[in-house]
């Protein structure tokens, strides 16, 4: 039976949308010391957590375990010890889409950060939260092996003969973020040219990494020293001595990033402090000092010309979706 609620039915749901993220207990230091440990599984690069690692401990005494894999990995890992009975960890740094699908599966819970006021309200998706960061993906080169001029100007010129089988990019058939940008660039060229653009990529035989962060890797190395890669590489290697810069262009495409508090953190104190620490001034500076582009205000990325860049959000993806796109790369880039 359908119900008709009109105004009435709008204003419940709206309530009960505000009711999902009334906020958990707050954040207890002396809890959390207790606890002794924070255990987080994410995506972030394990050097940039290194350095949250840090400053939460000299701040608040509490360790900070952390296991690093691709969203989709992690993904995985959770969903795997949640089906076993088990939820070992505290908090997630993930991908919008999968941090839905594990919350409609009760392996996430709600902490609404008093942090949050200092977040445009934009970047808060009402299910899961806010995004803490924009991660962008560009055409990222290594200056040792390519020279500025001998560099392409735009995303058609990866087309060209010259760079056939010579540059890298994530696996689209299993990678989630690598996925979801070849889906959107449509936003960048439109729907008729980007198919074919897809297409034409495959064409070329890139060299296809299990994840972004291998395939910037090989670009680091001069494996092969151009590819599609976070932009923030430029900052978090040029740090380390590597000269590499990324292509130009206008707009460029790219996804918000959030956090998930497990439904049954083992550290519940630990884990909510942790995400205010992460979300603090503090946190969200150490981010932006190896080039992420964090959403709190006033704190912009070191990365050059980051200002001029049109940053385009990617279409998300449900279940189906992904299963659908999966099975497309898969055909194109394999055939």
């Amino acid at each position: 039976m359908r119900i008709q609620l009109g105004c009435f039915g709008k204003v419940v749901t709206s309530f009960l949308l505000m009711l999902a993220w009334i906020p958990a207990a707050s954040a207890d230091e002396t809890g959390a010391r207790k606890e002794g440990k924070v255990i987080v599984y994410g995506s972030l690069e394990t050097g940039t957590v290194n350095i949250l690692k840090k400053g939460f401990k000299e701040k608040h005494g509490v360790d900070l375990e952390y296991w690093w894999g691709s969203s989709t990995k992690v993904t995985d890992r959770i969903t795997t010890e949640f089906r076993a009975g088990k939820q070992l960890f505290d908090v997630t740094l993930n991908h919008r889409p999968l941090l839905k699908i594990m919350k409609k599966e009760g392996i996430i819970g709600n902490y609404e950060s008093p942090a949050l006021k200092f977040f445009p309200p934009e970047v808060i998706d009402k299910e899961v939260g806010p995004a803490y960061r924009n991660v962008i993906i560009g055409i990222i080169y290594n200056e040792a092996y390519i020279k500025p001029d001998q560099a392409p100007k735009s995303y058609d010129d990866l087309l060209d003969s010259k760079w056939k089988g010579k540059f890298v990019m994530a696996d689209p058939s299993r990678h989630t973020t690598t996925t979801q940008w070849l889906a959107s660039l449509h936003k960048i060229m439109g729907k008729e040219k980007a198919p074919k653009y897809i297409r034409g990529l495959a064409a070329q035989r890139p060299v296809l990494a299990e994840s972004i962060t291998p395939a910037s890797q090989k670009i680091l190395t001069g494996e092969v020293p151009i590819g599609f890669a976070f932009t923030k590489y430029v900052v978090i290697y040029g740090k380390e001595g590597a000269k590499l810069d990324y292509v130009k262009v206008d707009k460029m495409l790219g996804d918000g990033q959030y956090f998930g508090i497990s439904s049954k953190p083992p550290h519940p104190n630990a884990a909510r402090l942790f995400i205010d620490y992460f979300l603090s001034e503090e946190g969200m500076r150490i981010l932006a000092d190896v080039g992420e582009t964090v959403t709190r205000k006033g704190i912009y990325p070191a990365l050059k010309d980051a200002e001029k860049i049109k940053f385009l959000e990617v279409d998300e993806l449900d279940k189906k979706g992904f299963a659908e796109k999966t099975q497309e790369y898969r055909k194109i880039f394999f055939q």
